[in-house]
């Protein structure tokens, strides 16, 4: 079940813990697509966030390890939305790759920062011994106004 972290003013974040597994992505696509269209966002913008979401869940099912993983949706301002995926495996961070014609895979961070504005990773816990990380990414909202 999703949480919702509300706030004094602004835009609520949401959040959710799921399994580690490929077929999470449609739940963490699914908490995206619902979460852009509760702030009353496109569904351009949506879709964005719902692919985001899938790719970086997909590295994170790839790359980390233990049962779950923690996915977030969240507004930090009225022109951004973020989207995260949180996992222990703080020493296995992503990196951009320029794969080849033939290369079937290598190619999920290269759509990440297509579709965001930035990227990136915070390693969580204590400096000297992190118990994991969050990789996320911003995209902009423009203004239909």
């Amino acid at each position: 079940m999703a949480t919702m972290r509300p706030r004094a003013k602004g835009h609520p974040g949401y959040s959710e813990t799921l399994p580690r597994t490929e077929q999470t992505a449609p739940l963490a696509r699914r908490l995206a697509v619902t979460a852009c269209a509760t702030w009353g966002l496109s569904e351009e913008v949506a879709e964005a966030a719902a692919l985001v979401m899938a790719e970086l869940l997909s590295n994170a099912v790839r790359h980390a390890w233990g049962p779950s993983v923690r996915v977030v949706v969240d507004r930090p301002a009225d022109d951004r939305v973020l989207v995260a995926v949180i996992d222990r495996a703080p020493h296995r961070t992503p990196e951009l790759g320029a794969p080849g014609d033939g290369d079937t895979t290598g190619r999920g961070l290269v759509l990440v920062d297509a579709l965001s504005d930035r990227w990136g990773y915070d390693l969580l816990g204590p400096h000297r011994n992190p118990w994991g990380k969050r990789v996320w990414a911003e995209c902009h909202v423009k203004d239909d106004g």
